[in-house]
């Protein structure tokens, strides 16, 4: 994110801790860690063209209770562009995640995952994997699908009815490798009316245009190849830590199909949170109610995780008011 300013309110915590984490195939990915020394640990993944900025509302929110550990994704923010398409892939989100836990969270403990979109895809394909599961105590999967993105979006207009043409126009959309150029008010509305929902005030979409705007295009293009293929159903079948699930009712990139889906698939399902009117952005748009489910599944499933009560100087995160969302519970 060098280089990028954010609107007031949204600009990223200064870390108490940043390092540098390599990965198994020796990518340098960039993490720092916010909060508690010694508190719980809540490790945040966060998605395709995002960097750990895209976390500050919601660190802000964790970080008087929570050790809170955010990295940047392969490409992304401030860690390493891969060198060849062949380093971008499922297993390689997996082995990212496996190399900052490793780092992060020490041998014995367990975290909170949390991953929005292609970080929740990190979390899923890492499902089964021995060195994620032994240091995870619970997952949280935001705006999020295990595969067959390019078939269920609804960026294009019900107007376009064919399916076929609507796949393949959703293709070329996804795997553009024109560049964004600067934030522009049309780039504003396009990115807004794709990723966010209509009621989005304007420093959110300022926000998250910023930060897409940043993501190289090469490295966007990139992912986007993996996320047109994407099957990780295996690896969500094989996520044995208790689950929860979010997503918001006008998500474009993944739609509620998905989440439903994941509840269907997950060993452990823990609830499945709607958030009415909210788009693909949910942690910008909603970091309250993103903020309280972490703490949900940090409180019932961290040893030692604070009680959800408020604490003096924290944001308050706790119970989501039924008025803003609604929680599917799982039996």
């Amino acid at each position: 994110m060098s280089g990028v300013h954010l609107p007031e309110g949204y600009e990223p915590p200064v870390p108490a801790e940043e390092l540098s984490i390599r990965s198994a195939d020796g990518i340098r990915l960039h993490a720092e860690v916010h909060g508690r020394p010694g508190a719980p640990t809540v490790v945040l993944a966060h998605g395709w063209t995002c960097s750990t900025a895209f976390w500050a509302p919601v660190i802000r929110r964790l970080a008087d209770r929570y050790r809170v550990v955010a990295y940047d994704q392969r490409g992304h923010g401030h860690s390493e562009i891969p060198p060849s398409r062949a380093r971008y892939s499922t297993r390689a989100l997996a082995e990212d995640l496996s190399a900052v836990l490793v780092r992060t969270v020490p041998a014995g403990e367990r975290a909170v995952l949390a991953g929005h979109s292609m970080g929740g895809m990190t979390i899923m394909a890492a499902g089964g994997r021995p060195d994620v599961a032994e240091r995870t105590a619970a997952a949280v999967l935001i705006s999020t699908g295990p595969g067959d993105l390019v078939a269920e979006l609804t960026v294009l207009p019900p107007a376009v009815r064919s399916p076929g043409l609507r796949r393949l126009l959703h293709r070329q959309l996804l795997r553009s490798r024109m560049p964004l150029g600067p934030v522009s008010s049309l780039s504003r509305v396009a990115l807004k009316y794709a990723t966010m929902g209509p009621g989005s005030p304007a420093g959110q979409v300022e926000a998250t245009a910023r930060i897409v705007h940043a993501c190289p295009t090469a490295v966007r293009a990139n992912w986007a190849a993996v996320l047109d293929r994407l099957d990780i159903h295996a690896g969500l079948a094989r996520l044995a830590a208790p689950t929860a699930v979010v997503v918001g009712t006008a998500d474009r990139l993944t739609p509620p199909v998905h989440a439903h889906r994941i509840v269907a698939e997950l060993q452990d399902p823990q609830g499945l949170l709607l958030l009415p009117g909210v788009g693909h952005m949910s942690p910008l748009e909603r970091p309250d109610e993103v903020a309280a489910e972490i703490h949900r599944m940090a409180s019932a499933y961290l040893a030692a995780a604070p009680a959800a009560t408020s604490v003096a100087g924290a944001e308050p995160v706790g119970a989501v008011p039924d008025s803003v969302a609604e929680r599917t519970s799982v039996a």
